[in-house]
């Protein structure tokens, strides 16, 4: 695994030297996009907006529009915006990880410990472990502040980034309905929801579509055709049928068992 960032855990005065790795990786295939007309690559190039020629990686700069004029900036302007920040994961807090809402996490990385650190890795991990909290932090990454966790996982310390506040939409925004369901069909759908309550392993879920997929794709390059399949249909449930609904995946549930 190729690192995508050096620096350190600042942990109380300790300072504990990581290198940060990407926890996860695709399972999607990698799929070309193609000229219908003869099967061509298409290839996507960074060009001049004026000349329309290609421009090299190397003389790619960033900038920033101030009134109709760029800003250019370098390594040094993105490093003096807040040299701490690039190049240390400070943590700030500790706080119970069931306090942290679902929709507020985003990427998992692992930190891995440089040898001068190992030894007080070890201990920020065990540490982590035994109080059963996790570390709140702040660091910087690909130019962009990121708000994360340190939690361990295993014997590794997994660094799992968080989304801000202000980056989670208002549900507000959604035509969500504001009646209620009965009593009736509160206790009959717990009563489904209790039926299909199993300890959850994440041994058991499969990415079967990438499966499913890569064998039609195996059968074409056979010159054989896709099985036909039937289109799905949208059921719409009407609001008096709930109840029967209800009724008959419990009687399913009870068969099926």
């Amino acid at each position: 695994m190729r690192a995508m960032w050096t620096g350190a855990i600042s942990f109380g005065l300790i300072n504990i030297p990581v290198k940060l790795f990407s926890a996860v990786q695709d399972s999607r295939l990698d799929l070309d996009m193609l000229d219908a007309r003869d099967h061509s690559n298409i290839k996507f190039k960074r060009v001049n907006e004026k000349t329309g020629r290609e421009v090299p990686f190397d003389n790619i700069v960033k900038g920033y529009l101030v009134e109709d004029e760029y800003v250019v900036l370098d390594k040094e302007d993105f490093e003096a915006a807040d040299a701490v920040k690039t190049k240390t994961i400070e943590i700030i807090n500790f706080v119970k990880q069931s306090e942290i809402d679902s929709i507020y996490y985003e990427q998992p990385y692992y930190l891995e410990p440089q040898k001068s650190g190992e030894k007080a890795y070890a201990l920020l991990r065990d540490a982590l472990a035994a109080s059963g909290k996790v570390g709140v932090t702040t660091f910087v990454l690909r130019n962009k502040e990121a708000l994360a966790i340190l939690k361990p996982y295993g014997k590794a310390i997994m660094l799992n980034k968080l989304r801000f506040e202000e980056e989670i939409r208002d549900t507000e925004e959604l035509n969500v309905p504001a009646t209620k369901s009965t009593a009736k069909e509160q206790a009959m759908a717990t009563k489904l929801i209790d039926q299909l309550t199993e300890k959850f392993s994440i041994a058991k879920y499969k990415d079967t579509y990438t499966q499913k997929l890569l064998k039609t794709i195996k059968a074409k390059a056979k010159g054989k055709g896709p099985k036909k399949v039937h289109k799905m249909k949208i059921v719409h449930t009407k609001s008096d049928d709930l109840m029967e609904m209800l009724k008959a995946s419990l009687q399913g549930k009870k068969k099926a068992s």
